[in-house]
Formats: C-alpha cells, structure tokens, sequence
C-alpha cells in the first residue's frame, strides 16, 4: 500500500466518524448513517483490496444501513466465498448481500 493510501484512509474514516447524524426513514438514510456507510464501503474496498486472489476491480461494493452489497463478475464460487469472508469481517457490517456472478455463468 503507497504512502497516500495509508495516510488518506485513516484520515476518510476520523473525517466521517465526526459528522454528526440526523434521524433517517425505512428508505432513506440519516446523515450520520450515510457516512457510517461510506466508511464501511471505504473499509470493505480496502479489505478486498488487501486480499491477493481477488480482483477488486471486478467487485462493486455499496452499503446502505450497515449491508453490504458485492456484484460484479469474478473467475470462481471461490471468489465469491472470499469476497463474503472478507467483508463479514470488517467492523460495522450487519450483513451482505451477495450479488457476484461467475464469469460465463448465468
């Protein structure tokens, strides 16, 4: 990881953890809820990223409430596998929802 990464990230995540929240609806996020989410993708990208048999490229991550959606196309159900392994482990995800296909499956 370039010195920029390891210096950028850290300051992404105290910037967003001192917004203040606002009250949210079902379907909509508060304002502290949508930087929890943006620093819960901002760590799920990272962490696929840090993983060396993934492709981070082909994995799209969006979150909404604390769920994490992957989609995309990877090479293999293994990748798939990692792709969920990994960001269950990153802090604040209450849950993942799997939207990855393998390439010239359908």
């Amino acid at each position: 990881m370039t010195l920029s990464h390891r210096v950028s990230l850290p300051c992404l995540v105290i910037l967003l953890a001192l917004a203040l929240g606002c009250a949210s609806t079902s379907k909509k996020e508060g304002t502290g809820e949508y930087f929890d989410d943006t620093t819960i993708t901002t760590k799920v990208k990272a962490a696929i990223l840090q993983e060396p048999s993934l492709s981070s490229a082909e994995i799209n991550v969006e979150t909404f409430k604390g769920v994490v959606q992957l989609s995309g196309f990877v090479s293999s159900q293994a990748d798939i596998d990692t792709a969920v392994t990994v960001t269950r482990k990153v802090g604040g995800v209450k849950g993942v929802r799997n939207d990855m296909r393998v390439k010239g499956q359908q």
